[in-house]
Parts: structure tokens; C-alpha cells; sequence
């Protein structure tokens, strides 16, 4: 399936692009959306070509992350590590940040603005951009949507930086995959459709990277009505729950 996210991530999609491989739930607003894999990885490649084309950035360089689970979030991280950029995720300072993703809320809380290039995120339904994103910040949706949807990148490599750990150490592509299988065992997430209460679960090794490195297709429930799980695991065909139980 690969070594490092991009090449487990286009091995997963392409066993057949127009599987639902990431249906999103926000309970507090009644939104429902489903990404295909092909749909995924256009925002995938809009991204990475956002990163490379219109930041100039590529491996050695950091996006710092401060989003909730949310399938716009799956797409800046996955664009991110397509184009080679080490992701920082919820870390508390911007020192060393070449590039910023955050969501509204975080913005209004005061996340540190550094680096010139910053991106804001609304997190509305239907993808839909905001109309006045906040001074010194360029809206996500309107800024990736330029780019095209497909990233022609040179691969990354296994030892290539993925993600800065909450203690400051930095995993490569291949040690973040093989921390998200072992997570993925430890979750029994093995395959099939994985429904994920990622209020119980926020990070994204979590949420993202195990049900990846196990070939599952991702459920994934926001702000949840926990009455809601069971009818919503049959709906949705879902063959294991991840949620505060487990």
C-alpha cells in the first residue's frame, strides 16, 4: 500500500475512484457530505499544487495546522504531505511555520500569525468559500479552487518530514504510516467502513491516518448526537464503530 501518505493514499483511491472513501457528519448542523476518492483527491491535488505553485514550498518546509476534524482538514493534510511539507498540528507557537491553515474559530481565538502565507478555513457546507475572511488571511476554499486537480510532484520520500509531534520530535513518512497501522490494530479498525466519533478521537492519526493505512473508508462524525450512532452505522454500512466505548 506503500510508504509514505501520498502512495498509500493514491493506492486507496485507486482501487476505485468513485467509492466513498471519506462521508462527513456535523450533528450540531445537520450537514452530511460524501467525497469520493476521486473527488478527495482533486482537493488533495488543489492543495499540493497551492503549496508548491502558489507558496513555493516543498520538503524541509512546515504548515502549521489548526483545524478540527473535518474533510477540508483531510484535504489540507493530505495536500501538505503530498507536496512534501511537514505538517505541525495544533502546535501553540508559529516559530518555524512557512505556511498557515486555521479554522475561523481559531482565528478569532488569536492562533499566531506568522509566515506571510495564511489560509482560513469557514468550514461551511457544500465547501462554500468565506465571504469576508479575516484581515491578513486568504480564504482556502477560494485559494485552492485556482489550482488544478492534478499535482504532477516528484514523490516523497519515506524519511521525507510528516508531522511534528506535541513533544517537539518529528516523524517521517514511514514511521507515521507504521504508528497509524499499529493504531489502526489497537482501534480494530481492519478494512471496510469505519464509523469515527471524532469528538472521542480528534487526532488525526486517529481519524485519518489509521483507517488509511487499513484500506478502510472513513465515517466521520462531528459534534455527535450519540443516539444517532447505531441507525447511522446501518445507513452508512459501516462494519466497526470507533467512539467513546472503544
Amino acid at each position: 500500500m506503500g510508504n509514505t501518505v501520498p502512495s498509500l493514499f493514491a493506492a486507496i483511491v485507486g482501487r476505485d475512484p468513485s467509492l466513498p472513501l471519506l462521508t462527513f457528519y456535523d450533528d450540531a448542523t445537520g450537514e452530511r457530505a460524501e467525497l469520493s476518492g476521486a473527488t478527495l483527491g482533486n482537493w488533495v491535488s488543489k492543495t499540493a499544487n497551492l503549496l508548491v505553485d502558489g507558496c513555493g514550498l516543498g520538503p524541509g518546509d512546515t504548515a502549521g495546522v489548526w483545524l478540527p476534524p473535518h474533510w477540508q482538514t483531510a484535504a489540507v493534510l493530505l495536500g501538505a504531505w503530498s507536496a512534501g511539507v511537514t505538517v505541525a498540528y495544533g502546535e501553540p507557537t508559529a516559530a518555524g511555520i512557512d505556511v498557515e491553515f486555521a479554522s475561523a474559530q481559531a482565528v478569532e481565538a488569536g492562533v499566531p500569525a506568522g509566515p506571510p502565507d495564511r489560509f482560513v478555513l469557514g468550514l461551511a457546507p457544500m465547501g462554500m468559500p468565506m465571504r469576508t475572511p479575516p484581515a491578513g488571511w486568504a480564504d482556502y476554499v477560494t485559494s485552492a479552487r485556482q489550482h488544478g486537480d492534478h499535482f504532477p510532484g516528484a514523490p516523497v520520500a519515506a524519511d521525507t518530514g510528516a508531522l511534528v509531534e506535541t513533544d517537539g520530535s518529528l516523524d517521517g513518512h514511514g514511521p507515521l504510516l507504521d504508528r497509524a497501522r499499529a493504531r489502526a490494530a489497537e482501534l480494530g479498525i481492519s478494512g471496510g467502513r469505519v464509523l469515527i466519533d471524532a469528538d472521542a478521537y480528534p487526532y488525526p492519526l486517529d481519524w485519518l491516518l489509521a483507517p488509511l493505512a487499513a484500506g478502510a473508508s472513513v465515517v466521520l462524525s462531528v459534534r455527535t448526537d450519540l443516539s444517532k450512532l447505531p441507525a447511522r452505522g446501518t445507513s452508512e454500512q459501516v462494519d466497526h464503530t470507533v467512539g467513546p466505548t472503544v
